[in-house]
């Protein structure tokens, strides 16, 4: 990248650390996820993903409610190598497919995966990168983005932990689709205005 990213470099370090200690993949999590894994899947019934990425995946919470619901092949983005080895030595995912990096460069080809999503992930991409995340995003997703957020009518940024500049608050969908003209929204997790 060429200039310094102050977010990543948070979540490769002890910050990012501290988030893999306070957020293990416990079984009322893994219960949540699952069953909401089950609606969004249900969703594409039809044509279901053979192979889905989790870009920011930390220990792997949705990849393993992911498991239960699906036989697809699941990989793993993840910048925090605390993370990645917890997720690599869980078994949840292959180590080959816990991947070192960031959704601004995801190291996969064009199309590699059919669903790609980010779960609490883009809230801590800084504005001015947010669209050459969701680009890449786009890129390799051959089918299917699930997008899952925290929303805001207008972008706004939030403390997060103590920190400023780590929590960035938006109508994500409204961005993908502003973004990406040639994206269908083919469900909403809640009563969204667009």
């Amino acid at each position: 990248m060429s200039a310094p990213n102050r977010q990543i470099e948070k979540w490769r370090g002890d910050f990012g650390d501290a988030y893999v200690d306070r957020n293990p993949a416990d079984a009322a999590r893994i219960r949540a996820s699952t069953a909401m894994w089950a609606r969004i899947l249900g969703r594409l019934a039809g044509d279901p993903p053979q192979s889905i990425l989790e870009i920011g995946a930390n220990v792997g919470a949705n990849l393993v409610a992911l498991r239960q619901v699906t036989g697809a092949s699941l990989y793993a983005l993840e910048p925090n190598a605390k993370a990645r080895a917890a997720l690599a030595n869980s078994g949840i995912v292959p180590p080959e497919a816990v991947l070192d990096g960031v959704a601004e460069t995801i190291p996969m080809e064009n199309g590699a995966v059919d669903l790609a999503f980010t779960c609490g992930v883009l809230i801590h991409v800084a504005p001015e990168r947010l669209l050459a995340a969701c680009r890449e995003i786009r890129r390799v997703a051959s089918k299917y983005i699930v997008c899952i957020e925290y929303f805001a009518d207008q972008p706004e940024t939030r403390t997060y932990r103590g920190e400023s500049e780590l929590l960035f608050k938006r109508d994500f969908g409204g961005f993908w689709l502003d973004n990406f003209p040639e994206l269908v929204p083919l469900d909403t997790g809640f009563n969204w205005r667009r």
